[in-house]
């Protein structure tokens, strides 16, 4: 079995009373074997949804999908025996030391560190040291590790890791990457939902989501390659000025900030030429100007604005 999830026409919806929300709109695609697949997008998006549906914890509303062979309704105790799940918020009990939270998750699947420490090794003897200490007083990026930790102490054929970096220090997000990269090479599928576009680029395939919806799929390459519209980083000692004069200027076809700079793809012909005279006629100082490759953010405004 070349696929390790199978995902086709997977639509979620939640009802308040009179109202319904769609928070998956058909969606559709595969992940394989030894594969980290992101799901990149923002809050709301979808991500969350998608991966309780996938895990079980929540039915579909439509559409089919199976992990590791087995379809998530009818065969739902067959996938929750050879997943690991590792939810957004920290989950873990946080008055159980390091080691207590550690040996509960290995009891419920009757397995235990050392028989798995070839998966587990790595993190476990960042976190050993800590092993008396309570779960709520370790520092982010340990609570980070703990919770991989605990999902992985029984062998998975899928991961699912939803946002596990939000909150996290930047050398421990640098950390848990090297990690899942070291997972996927023993053949463990990898599916992990964030909005850090750096942590896109990590991923051998992303699928942007947008309101319940699949923008686009492809490896991180394939997703820039396709923007093809010349880009340009935009600076100026007035930057909400220059924004809203850019943002109504009939040749931008779009323009939003990034950083310290605004980013803007130009309908005319010659959008250096364009743009300095948008300066120029502004009376702007301290400017900068260069044309930029895109990044992942820039083709994911493209397709929120296109679709």
């Amino acid at each position: 079995m070349d696929n390790a999830v199978q995902i086709e026409g997977i639509i979620k919806r939640y009802r308040s009373g009179r109202s319904t929300v769609t928070a998956l709109d058909k969606v559709s695609f595969d992940v394989r074997n030894g594969e980290i697949f992101g799901l990149i997008g923002p809050d709301g998006a979808g991500k969350t949804s998608l991966f309780r549906v996938l895990t079980t914890l929540l039915l579909p509303d439509g559409g089919h999908a199976a992990v590791n062979g087995f379809d998530i309704v009818r065969e739902y105790k067959r996938i929750r025996r050879c997943v690991g799940y590792m939810p957004g918020r920290f989950s873990l009990y946080q008055d159980l030391s390091v080691e207590e939270n550690l040996g509960f998750f290995a009891s419920i699947f009757k397995a235990d560190v050392q028989a798995n420490y070839d998966l587990i090794g790595d993190i476990y003897d960042q976190i050993k040291p800590f092993a008396r200490r309570r779960a709520g007083q370790l520092s982010g990026g340990m609570k980070q590790k703990l919770a991989l930790c605990c999902a992985l102490v029984h062998r998975h054929a899928v991961l699912f890791l939803d946002e596990p970096t939000t909150g996290v220090d930047a050398v421990s997000r640098k950390e848990f990457w090297e990690m899942l990269h070291r997972l996927k090479q023993q053949g463990i599928a990898i599916l992990v939902s964030t909005s850090y576009m750096d942590e896109a680029e990590r991923c051998d395939r992303v699928a942007l989501i947008q309101k319940g919806a699949i923008l686009s799929i492809d490896s991180p390459a394939g997703i820039r390659g396709r923007f093809g519209k010349p880009l340009w980083a935009v600076r100026s000692a007035e930057m909400y000025k220059l924004l809203c004069e850019l943002q109504q200027d009939p040749a931008v076809e779009s323009c939003y900030p990034f950083g310290q700079y605004h980013h803007v793809v130009l309908r005319d012909a010659e959008p250096e030429a364009r743009l300095n005279a948008i300066l120029r006629k502004g009376g702007y100082t301290d400017t900068e100007l260069r044309p930029i490759a895109p990044g992942i953010e820039d083709c994911f405004m493209d397709l929120m604005k296109t679709g």
